[in-house]
């Protein structure tokens, strides 16, 4: 019980009994208080908790999706899951449901509940509701169906065993909050979270923008399951205003030091896993980038290749593009004797604990327009202009990242989109195809993105890795597993979820995965 009351709410304190001894000593209550205890909980400071959870607590940590998008991998089974498919490792998959409800979403449903019935604070409850749809957005993507609308109302309304809400209900509610959200902003009202908000820092515009950038991105995602709703949402997101500047970017800022929890969390559970040595050969989980990824960078003489990635030299890091190597996917079990060889993520940008890790960029809106102008339902820019801005965007996102001015020559990046202009000559799927393999090279390290697009498109056309003892017959997985506990501490909801989704397989399609 103590399990399923953490999972869906703020923790409670229990009583410690429901009568009082008459002898109890007059000061009960002040000797046990706590006098460094917060009795009231700052919202702002809640907030930010929430923006650092919901940023970290994704497929992206780990080498699950980093493994599966084909990025990285190890000859080490527990490691190598998300490219081997190990099947003794399916329920690792269940781990970002299990951290997702006892910190962001009731932290931000927190911060909801002391907002929303304030006029003054209208702008800190839209910013608000915006967070809670990116961080639910992450969460559907990934198990489908899940707990939704009374999720996270354990403290509130005593409801222990929330119901899962279907994937198209909450596709429903996430959209019109997104449009809610984003009209209730008051420009001339100047209260916000301030420094506490690490994204925009208070900046309602630049919330505003990321409602309409979810919007796009959200809207895409209905294109196979409901053409007309997908088109009606990408059309009202363009016209709200997405995020095209630089200055716009949603990102999170972190530091080199301190806690852990203020260091970039892609880079450093990266590090932790594997490439806190830095040299090449003590890589604890035996990680490496995977030849799939380092092969396509190669081939295309992708100028990132440098940018991204090592090889350990005498001890020393090298960026030479020429010894660049990618570790096979389909090595079993045994550390290869050249293993030093092999290329790995560079300490300086990938690996970068103080870098911003990139919520939404400009890449990103560039390259779902280019989607939608190719399908006919944004007219104003040319496909292949949008696509060319996108892969521009993809390569100078990386000053960012590194802190460094023009890390990526522009000569090299004319060079490169001249030789890979979009085929407008091409069928719609041509195009798509290539637009959806420069997303999987250019949102690198965002590799959840990345999965739910291939998803919905079928690029980049990845060859999935036929491993011995894998869970999904050599097939690419179309989702997670929820967490083993939820069929004890949640069953009736949860077999009703299985019952309306399918099985909890990790092949069961989700709602709007119809490709």
């Amino acid at each position: 019980m103590k399990q399923l009351l953490s999972r869906y709410k703020l923790p409670i304190f229990a009583l410690s009994s429901m009568v009082l001894l008459a002898s109890c000593d007059k000061d009960f209550v002040e000797i046990n208080t706590n006098p460094n205890a917060v009795s009231v909980p700052t919202t702002p400071y809640i907030f930010s908790k929430a923006i650092y959870d919901g940023a970290a607590n994704s497929g992206n940590k780990g080498s699950l999706l980093f493994g599966l998008m084909q990025y990285t991998t190890s000859y080490n089974d527990v490691e190598g899951f998300g490219s081997k498919y190990t099947a003794s490792q399916v329920n690792a998959t269940g781990g970002v449901f299990s951290n997702s409800y006892p910190t962001q979403i009731n932290q931000i449903g927190e911060v909801i509940k002391a907002v929303k019935d304030d006029p003054t604070k209208v702008n800190l409850y839209a910013a608000a509701r915006i967070w809670r749809v990116f961080c639910y957005s992450r969460l559907t993507d990934l198990y489908g169906d899940i707990p939704y609308s009374e999720a996270a109302q354990g403290y509130n309304l005593s409801i222990f065993q929330p119901k899962y809400d279907a994937q198209s209900a909450i596709y429903a509610d996430m959209l019109k909050e997104l449009e809610t959200a984003a009209n209730s902003f008051d420009a001339s009202n100047t209260t916000t979270f301030g420094n506490s908000d690490l994204i925009y820092q208070g900046n309602s515009t630049k919330w505003k923008k990321f409602a309409y950038s979810l919007m796009l991105r959200l809207g895409m995602r209905l294109s196979k399951v409901d053409a007309a709703a997908s088109q009606s949402w990408v059309t009202k997101a363009i016209a709200g205003g997405v995020i095209r500047d630089y200055a716009d970017i949603a990102k999170v800022s972190y530091l080199a030091s301190g806690q852990n929890i203020n260091k970039n969390p892609i880079a450093w559970q990266l590090l932790n896993d594997n490439y806190l040595r830095a040299d090449g050969t003590n890589n604890t989980e035996g990680g490496k980038y995977q030849d799939v990824f380092i092969n396509s960078l190669k081939t295309n003489k992708d100028p990132r290749l440098g940018v991204l990635s090592v090889v350990y030299v005498n001890g020393a890091a090298s960026s030479d593009e020429s010894i660049q190597k990618g570790l096979p996917a389909t090595i079993n079990g045994t550390k290869p004797s050249d293993f030093i060889t092999y290329s790995e993520p560079k300490q300086t940008t990938v690996l970068k604990v103080d870098a911003p890790l990139l919520l939404f960029t400009v890449a990103e809106s560039n390259f779902l327009l280019a989607e939608a102008a190719i399908k006919g339902w944004y007219k104003t820019e040319t496909a292949s202009a949008l696509y060319e801005t996108g892969i521009r965007a993809a390569m100078q996102q990386w000053d960012l990242i590194s802190g460094v001015t023009n890390v990526i020559d522009k000569a090299r990046i004319d060079s490169y989109i001249t030789a890979h202009a979009l085929k407008t000559s091409g069928t719609v799927a041509e195009q798509t195809e290539q637009i959806y393999y420069q997303f999987w090279a250019g949102i690198f390290p965002d590799a959840q993105e990345v999965y739910n697009n291939y998803r919905r498109t079928g690029y980049p056309a990845l060859v999935p890795n036929v491993y011995p003892g894998n869970a999904t017959g050599g097939k690419i997985f179309r989702r997670f597993l929820y967490p083993v506990l939820e069929q004890t501490l949640n069953r009736a909801s949860y077999n009703e979820a299985v019952q309306r989704q399918g099985a909890d397989d990790l092949l069961t399609r989700v709602w709007w995965d119809k490709q």
